[in-house]
């Protein structure tokens, strides 16, 4: 069962406040640690043997696949001896226009899947209810490809779910508590990794 907030108004904006993190923190301390490990070991594969890592979402979500290709590719590497190569597949807004009015809007990634991607790459896919259509398209496309393919999702997963490789599932029908937890996982791997791999002397200057 999805995790409704909220169920009914709640006028005193503490209060609201208190809930709205009390869900998102429980939904986080729910999650499935050894996909998490199985992510972690994904992402570290595609940087050692030299593949991109993608990334796609529909809606806000678009802007999460942008601040994921923004900090593996410059905040990983910061200070460390990976060299993180990250594409949002969701930040050309003139290729995405063009796909959408010239062939169908359902098709601005998996298009740029089929021209962009190569075997072995990693394709992140973002979308709260799962089934946003040109995420699901994407999906499929990757797997044509022999991508590997990680969803981070709400509700009850949707088609990604099933579809991708791995996925994290937050059991929420709430799209900013889901977004919110989303965006902490990914802060998370790219923190957890890029601590993995700093010195000694470079962790002590630091600043994550």
């Amino acid at each position: 069962m999805n995790k409704k907030f909220p169920i009914k108004k709640i006028l005193k904006s503490k209060q609201y406040y208190l809930k709205y993190i009390d869900i998102k923190n429980n939904l986080l301390k729910e999650i499935n640690f050894k996909q998490l490990d199985q992510i972690i070991a994904l992402i570290k594969k595609a940087i050692k043997s030299k593949n991109i890592i993608y990334t796609c979402g529909n809606g806000g979500s678009a802007s999460l696949a942008d601040h994921f290709a923004c900090d593996f590719t410059k905040q990983l590497s910061n200070k460390t001896n990976l060299k993180a190569k990250s594409i949002s597949l969701s930040s050309n807004f003139a290729l995405i226009s063009a796909i959408a009015n010239d062939i169908n809007f359902n098709d601005i990634y998996s298009y740029q899947v089929d021209k962009f991607c190569n075997k072995n790459d990693l394709l992140f896919i973002f979308s709260v209810s799962g089934n946003s259509l040109n995420c699901v398209k994407a999906a499929v496309a990757a797997k044509k490809k022999g991508l590997k393919t990680v969803s981070f999702t709400g509700f009850n997963g949707g088609k990604l779910s099933k579809l991708t490789n791995l996925n994290i599932n937050f059991r929420t029908s709430n799209y900013g508590i889901a977004e919110d937890c989303q965006i902490s996982i990914m802060h998370y791997l790219s923190q957890y990794i890029r601590n993995i791999y700093l010195s000694p002397n470079k962790f002590k200057k630091t600043h994550f």
